[in-house]
């Protein structure tokens, strides 16, 4: 992974994660997505890149799911160990792009546009590449995934309010000649003002396929959500699912 790619999620950070994504740890949204990818997993391992603090892979393995997990951040992975049930999840701290794990699994899933976090076409290549070295004959990669939101700036601008309430500001500043992005977070806690800023790159689906194909999978379903509802024209986001050709 490149320098510009280094870890941010640390410290503070990393302690503060779950309270400061209430939204993402809904218990309709979790269930969502674990229903999906329980469904798509059958009888086999499931492994999750950037694992984080366990959102989706615990209560996938309380599902009955065998889950492993790679995550660059080690605070993360500990925010993640000190929970009930994580003594199931075998994670191993590393490159979403390189870490390999032992065995093979049914899926591989990559959720909360995590896959932006990789400022580069080629290091997203590798993260498929990965994927797939990853997957049994058949088994899938799972992408979630915001649509670039371009249609929403009007023109001349470059920035897009995504949170305003009087405990965050969040706003995102859109490169879009060079597909960059930067998300800034400000939480105002009791002991003053928190700033985060993220830096991601924006990827279409046409584009995420030929990553697929590159690294030889082939796009089998796409949805604008978990619940499996349409991908329109009008979808801010998509669950995409590619399969590794079987033997």
């Amino acid at each position: 992974m490149s320098e510009e790619n280094k870890n941010l999620f640390v410290g503070e950070i990393a302690t503060h994660y779950d309270a400061d994504s209430t939204g993402v740890f809904d218990p309709a949204v979790v269930s969502g997505t674990v229903d999906f990818l329980a469904d798509l997993a059958g009888g086999g391992r499931a492994l999750e890149f950037a694992i984080g603090t366990g959102r989706i892979a615990l209560p996938l393995s309380q599902r009955g799911v065998r889950v492993a997990g790679i995550e660059l951040s080690s605070d993360m992975a500990q925010q993640l160990k000190a929970k009930p049930g994580s003594e199931a999840i075998d994670v191993t701290i590393g490159d979403m792009t390189s870490t390999r794990v032992d065995g093979t699994f049914r899926v591989v899933y990559l959720v909360f546009n995590t896959i932006g976090n990789l400022l580069s076409q080629d290091e997203q290549v590798e993260c498929f590449r990965n994927a797939a070295a990853h997957l049994e004959p058949g088994g899938c990669f799972v992408i979630e995934v915001l649509v670039p939101p371009l249609r929403r700036l009007p023109p001349g601008e470059t920035s897009l309010v995504f949170a305003l309430t009087p405990q965050r500001v969040g706003y995102d500043e859109i490169d879009v000649a060079n597909q960059r992005g930067v998300s800034h977070h400000v939480w105002f806690r009791e002991d003053g003002p928190t700033k985060f800023a993220t830096p991601w790159r924006l990827v279409w689906p046409a584009e995420l396929d030929l990553m697929a194909r590159i690294a030889g999978m082939r796009l089998r379903e796409r949805w604008q959500d978990w619940d499996r509802s349409p991908f329109t024209g009008e979808s801010m986001k998509h669950v995409s699912v590619w399969e590794k050709a079987a033997d």
